[in-house]
């Protein structure tokens, strides 16, 4: 008896943790898995936190030619012509506004900021704490940061882990811009009603595709609201424990190749 087809048209891959392995490369059984499911006929689609210019080489390493949403839902590019699609930016007024009544409460902050556009550079400034390896510009006065459009701002507390500081921005801010945790040490100052769902969607429209026709794979709390748009949403055994709590899936992490495991099964080739 031959397998039954592939249930899904679409697969939305969160990249860091998800996709990625530790050494920011994807396994030959992941690609054969999602070769295999766009054989079938279904999309893929990477949606990640990063902007394009922090996704953009990885993408290139990985041949990816498709549509990716990046820096949270506020980018839709495309890899293959390398341009954006659609961009979001941050009302700057609102952010600073947003970081001074934060600041306030929870003393200084160091910052960081990632200007829009396909070249837009990343901007740090003192005490923020860059991931290793990737590109960004330091900032001895941050000051310089407003000077042009943003995606987002990043902010480290000195003493507040990520959850904490979290919480406290939600309580303090939330009503002027939105704050999510990204991964470790990772939590972003975004625009009011902007998540990666809301590029997904944006993605899924131009590709012809609905969400209940969706599948997601992520493993960060930055992943919940592009769950809740999908039809079915995977959590990684190494994904923060809100996204677990809300997935329908656990799978195995990205060093076990937890897509593929997924994949495979639906394909019928597990």
């Amino acid at each position: 008896m031959s397998p039954a087809p592939f249930p899904y048209k679409l697969v939305a891959t969160d990249l860091d943790g998800t996709l990625l392995r530790g050494d920011d490369t994807v396994s030959e059984r992941t690609r054969e898995a999602l070769a295999a499911a766009t054989a079938a006929g279904a999309a893929h689609i990477i949606v990640t936190g990063r902007a394009v210019p922090w996704t953009r080489g990885v993408l290139d390493d990985l041949g990816y030619k498709g549509i990716a949403v990046c820096g949270q839902g506020a980018q839709v590019y495309d890899a293959g012509a390398h341009r954006l699609l659609t961009s979001v930016t941050l009302d700057r007024q609102l952010a600073g506004l947003a970081l001074s009544k934060l600041e306030a409460e929870v003393g200084p902050l160091a910052l960081a900021a990632s200007r829009d556009g396909v070249d837009g550079d990343v901007l740090f400034g003192p005490g923020y704490q860059v991931q290793e390896g990737l590109p960004a510009l330091y900032l001895e006065d941050t000051a310089e940061v407003w000077t042009a459009p943003l995606n987002k701002l990043y902010i480290q507390h000195p003493e507040l882990g990520d959850d904490a500081l979290v919480q406290v921005a939600r309580q303090t801010v939330g009503s002027l811009v939105d704050i999510v945790m990204a991964g470790p040490g990772i939590v972003e100052i975004l625009p009011l009603g902007l998540t990666k769902a809301t590029g997904l969607s944006l993605a899924a429209r131009r590709l012809g595709v609905k969400a209940a026709e969706t599948i997601a794979f992520g493993d960060m709390p930055n992943d919940i609201p592009m769950f809740g748009w999908a039809a079915r949403g995977v959590a990684m055994a190494n994904a923060h424990a809100e996204l677990k709590a809300v997935a329908d899936e656990v799978t195995t992490s990205n060093e076990e190749d937890g897509i593929a495991v997924v994949l495979e099964r639906l394909l019928g080739a597990a």
